[in-house]
């Protein structure tokens, strides 16, 4: 599993009963998680001294109490900034476990030793992009909510990145990249983070099982003749890390390299163990 252990202003405290209790900053959540399907003593005295907590509703969904919590703060990884707000269905606007794939994308262009183009899709609020683009990259941010690359946006003025070469662009990431390939444009690296589920903008369906690697081979069109890495992420359960390392070695094939993949995970304090969080598949030339 690659995990995500150099945080300093991140962590999470203890796992029990389908709840993770987390440290953001000087503030802790308690947030549902579906893999924690073990039950252990919640001895942490976090766990009744939270100040936001996400309960969930047996019909679905769930909503938020807060005790001392701001309706806004911020985190640091490395020279990265972060603006934090809980919003829809337990979300704060970042998942830490990506900073894994940041520190491993971010080596790779500061070795490239030249001009870098990273594509960054589906991008949401841009950890990605800030990454690449604090490496020295120049970015194209695409996500179809105004809101998040807004959000986005707000975080790259928090890292000190707002002269930094971004694009930033509210648009469908599909229409995107067939537009992309129509223009002759090109990428030396690409990033992608597709939804389980979501609809396009005339009502076209994506279900990530038939729609990911159609889309992963549209995507390795723009890749440039000497490319340096191609990213993708699942949080679906259906894909298990070897789906995605056999994806990227078809789709890739005719460009060499090696492809791989793991769980992404995240270290738990209480117990020295790692809670997964999803997938990510990785392809580059070396």
């Amino acid at each position: 599993m690659w995990t995500a252990d150099n945080w300093k202003d991140y962590e999470v405290l203890d796992t029990s009963d389908g709840e993770k209790l987390e440290r953001w900053g000087d503030y802790l959540l308690i947030r549902p998680d579906p893999q924690v399907i073990w039950s252990t003593e919640k001895r942490h005295p976090g766990w009744k001294k939270w100040n936001g907590y996400y309960h969930r509703s047996s019909k679905g969904g769930g909503e938020w109490e807060f005790s001392h919590l701001p309706e806004q703060w911020s985190i640091r990884y490395g020279d990265l900034t972060f603006q934090l707000k809980p919003f829809s269905f337990k979300h704060t606007g970042l998942f830490p476990e990506q900073a894994v794939n940041w520190d491993w994308f971010s080596e790779k262009i500061r070795l490239a030793g030249r001009p870098v183009r990273v594509l960054n899709l589906f991008a949401y609020t841009g950890g990605a992009t800030l990454a690449a683009a604090a490496a020295g990259a120049q970015v194209t941010h695409v996500d179809a909510s105004k809101g998040m690359v807004s959000w986005a946006r707000e975080n790259a003025a928090s890292s000190g990145l707002a002269d930094r070469p971004v694009r930033w662009l509210v648009d469908d990431c599909v229409k995107f990249v067939e537009r992309e390939i129509r223009r002759g444009n090109h990428y030396d690296g690409i990033i992608m983070d597709p939804p389980s589920y979501g609809r396009g903008p005339k009502g076209e369906i994506w279900k990530i099982e038939d729609s990911v690697f159609p889309f992963i081979k549209l995507c390795e069109k723009l890749l440039s003749d000497d490319p340096l890495f191609f990213l993708v992420n699942s949080y679906t359960t259906g894909l298990a890390p070897a789906v995605l390392t056999y994806m990227l070695s078809v789709a890739l094939k005719e460009r060499g390299g090696r492809a791989e993949a793991s769980e992404i995970g995240l270290p738990v304090a209480a117990t020295g163990l790692v809670l997964p969080c999803g997938a990510s598949g990785r392809w580059s030339l070396q």
